[in-house]
């Protein structure tokens, strides 16, 4: 049946097969190199290369398990009987935007939430294969990987903002812009650039969004030509209609007031995120450190918050260092303070962790100190949201975190006590991921809902 293999052919195929793995290894440890350097040269010796095609093959598994793996499940670490809201309702007019993966439908929604009664009282449900149809060509090429990563099941819907009529603005963070009415049809789509991060209204009824530059605003010679070499940050300013009336290229701001430093370490390895843009705050109104229309803005991957006056293009302030680390999301407290989600998460020998807990860190600008707020109910319920994460100090001294994440959001009481919890757990007991909730408290805030509310009922 079989026939007999002389024992020097099976020694010599086994040799060959040493040598093809060491030479396939070898072609991907080149392109690899190759991958890394990002310049015009390089660029051209990967397009085409056998490498280039050793590497595609190298990454398969990997893509596999990618592909196969449930979209923004997190850690399981808390009690399995807690689900959903857990404690006290509140007395008076308070209302959670509640931005959120569901783990039983396998798509992003967004609920408001009554906190007087934890009912669910609307909810959206963006259709993003729908709206992506549209994109033309040219505009595909800044959103490769779109039907990848932005699809109905892998979307996450970031930081939305409802406007009176019940319509919300958001971004999948690295998508288009969106804003869609309160029936989660499509009003209209920007996808000039890619849109990230934090969305915020400021005191005119703009809003203040984070974007990714493609093509580069930046010379080939530092980062190249390809696309996903570089994450070139912009801050813009667009009206309600999404016209663009103001912005500017962080990497430019930091060459014009003496920061290039900061872009290129002295490190051996080129940095794709230098930068990390993740929150852009606008200011409404005058006081003795900021003036009306300078904006907060923060860096995560430099562990650095600056005030910005767009109008003079100046740097009024920067953080200083080691007061936190790999944060998100600036906020104004009073007429001198700031507060700033600390995600106190340092790269270790082990990877990334977050050292201890997550804090909220206080900066007073009258006393130039800083502090941490509710440090101790903190730490007693062990927040640590290692990426991501929002805080919100109210003005009687409440605080609210999503623990994006860990699947939690945590309201705590001015004196520390945790009035109540949110977890995003679905029917298989697993918790998906959060993606920057709203407590929706002010005024203008409660107005808003309550209009909306009233012309849904009509």
């Amino acid at each position: 049946m079989f026939k007999k293999i002389e024992i020097w052919v099976l020694y010599l195929t086994l040799v060959l097969v040493i040598i093809s793995y060491i030479i396939f290894g070898a072609l991907v440890r080149k392109a690899t190199i190759q991958k890394l350097k990002y310049n015009k040269q390089h660029d051209r010796t990967i397009n085409g290369s056998i490498s280039k095609i050793a590497y595609f093959f190298a990454e398969i598994p990997h893509n596999l398990r990618r592909i196969g793996k449930v979209p923004w499940r997190v850690p399981n670490r808390f009690n399995l009987n807690q689900a959903g809201f857990v404690g006290e309702t509140h007395k008076n007019d308070l209302y959670l935007l509640l931005s959120r993966y569901d783990g039983d439908l396998n798509e992003s929604i967004v609920q408001l939430i009554d906190l007087k009664t934890f009912e669910i009282l609307h909810t959206w449900n963006p259709q993003f294969d729908l709206f992506y149809r549209g994109l033309k060509k040219d505009e595909k090429f800044k959103f490769k990987r779109l039907k990848i990563d932005n699809n109905d099941r892998r979307s996450g819907i970031f930081h939305p903002l409802i406007d009176e009529f019940g319509s919300i603005l958001f971004q999948s963070n690295g998508s288009p812009l969106l804003k869609i009415n309160n029936n989660s049809e499509l009003e209209w789509l920007k996808s000039d650039e890619s849109y990230h991060h934090s969305v915020e209204k400021d005191f005119e009824g703009n809003y203040w969004v984070c974007i990714w530059y493609y093509p580069y605003k930046i010379d080939a010679k530092y980062v190249g030509t390809e696309h996903g070499n570089y994450d070139n940050d912009g801050i813009r300013k667009i009206s309600s209609d999404g016209d663009i009336l103001f912005e500017k290229s962080i990497f430019e701001l930091f060459v014009e007031h003496e920061m290039e430093y900061l872009l290129f370490s002295t490190t051996d390895d080129f940095k794709k995120d230098p930068i990390h843009l993740n929150d852009i705050q606008p200011i409404e109104k005058d006081t003795k450190y900021w003036k009306k229309g300078d904006v907060f803005l923060s860096f995560r991957n430099l562990s650095l918050v600056i005030l910005y006056r767009p109008g003079t293009n100046e740097i009024i302030w920067k953080s200083k260092p080691n007061k936190f680390f790999n944060q998100h999301d600036v906020d104004i407290v009073e007429n001198n303070k700031i507060s700033i989600f600390d995600n106190n998460m340092k790269h270790l020998f082990d990877g990334r962790r977050v050292d201890g807990n997550n804090r909220v860190v206080m900066y007073d600008f009258e006393t130039d100190k800083y502090s941490t707020y509710l440090n101790k109910s903190m730490e007693r319920e062990d927040v640590r949201t290692k990426l991501s994460g929002r805080s919100q100090i109210l003005p009687n001294g409440d605080l609210a975190i999503e623990e994006s994440g860990n699947g939690r959001f945590l309201y705590f009481s001015s004196k520390g006590e945790l009035k109540w919890t949110y977890f995003n757990r679905a029917s298989d007991n697993e918790l998906y991921h959060l993606f920057w909730s709203r407590i929706l408290y002010r005024n203008e805030n409660i107005a808003i809902v309550n209009n909306f509310l009233e012309s849904m009922s009509k």
